[in-house]
């Protein structure tokens, strides 16, 4: 959220105002969390034959409740995105149709990761229109980029219960990202050291990631899921950092550091 506030143009000329962007972080925490229980809920009969370890298939919570949950905070973010702006609330309610797009048939058929692409994309899109109401080619081209990086990261994912990975030229997508960092560093306002410095981390946390894809190793494919997913603010801050506001893109890598450990108190998937 916070980098397509920037990329908008919003974290830079003074346009940040907490009655804004506070319902926004608001509706769209409740987009990913309502997200998460209707994927659990959605996959109850799946995880009860492969991972009976979960909420539901354990007992510890009612399908039909978690159900209920998730519509009502899908429900709660659009009505606060449509209060915000119209334009928000229409890409709002495209992020919901690809959310439940996903949480149905993520694992039904071999094009799902396009499908999550294009929540993390709508994402950028709708905080832009929120703060902006109006979107700009920084703010699309970095959008296309998190899209891409999160398509590598989900096909990935989808083998995590299998602690294996198959074909590995889907990861190639991963390339996009990079190259869209660099053009924004060349074409940003001022040339920024500390946006290099976060590109080249991006790069060698990425490619640690893809080296534990590649091994093979048990525990690899999991751990390579989860270090692919602490790097989206690594992608965040790096773009941030290219447009000149240095103490947001420092806030995205405390989030990167941040998800790193959680991820040893929970399972970060």
């Amino acid at each position: 959220m916070l980098a397509g506030v920037v990329l908008a143009g919003a974290g830079i000329g003074g346009l940040w105002h907490p009655a804004t962007t506070l319902p926004l972080l608001l509706a769209l925490t409740l987009f990913y969390l309502g997200g998460m229980y209707l994927n659990d809920a959605c996959d109850a009969e799946i995880d009860a034959l492969e991972r009976a370890d979960r909420p539901i298939p354990r007992g510890d919570v009612g399908r039909l409740t978690v159900t209920l949950l998730g519509a009502g905070m899908l429900a709660l973010g659009s009505l606060l995105l449509f209060v915000s702006d119209l334009s928000a609330g229409i890409t709002g309610l495209a992020l919901i149709a690809t959310i439940l797009s996903y949480d149905w048939w993520h694992k039904r058929i071999g094009w799902s990761p396009l499908l999550m692409g294009a929540c993390r994309l709508l994402t950028y899109l709708t905080a832009a229109l929120v703060v902006t109401h109006t979107l700009n080619e920084i703010v699309i081209w970095g959008a296309i980029g998190l899209a891409c990086h999160v398509v590598g990261l989900t096909y990935a994912a989808r083998q995590e219960a299998y602690d294996r990975l198959g074909a590995a030229w889907p990861l190639g997508i991963l390339a996009v990202p990079v190259v869209l960092m660099l053009a924004a560093m060349l074409t940003g306002p001022e040339p920024s050291l500390l946006a290099l410095v976060l590109w080249l981390g991006y790069l060698l946390w990425g490619g640690r990631c893809l080296l534990w894809l590649v091994r093979r190793a048990p525990g690899d494919v999991p751990r390579a899921v989860v270090g692919l997913i602490a790097a989206i603010s690594l992608y965040d801050a790096t773009l941030m950092a290219a447009m000149g506001a240095s103490g947001m893109a420092l806030l995205a890598v405390l989030a990167f550091v941040a998800t790193l450990a959680l991820q040893r108190l929970t399972s970060g998937t």
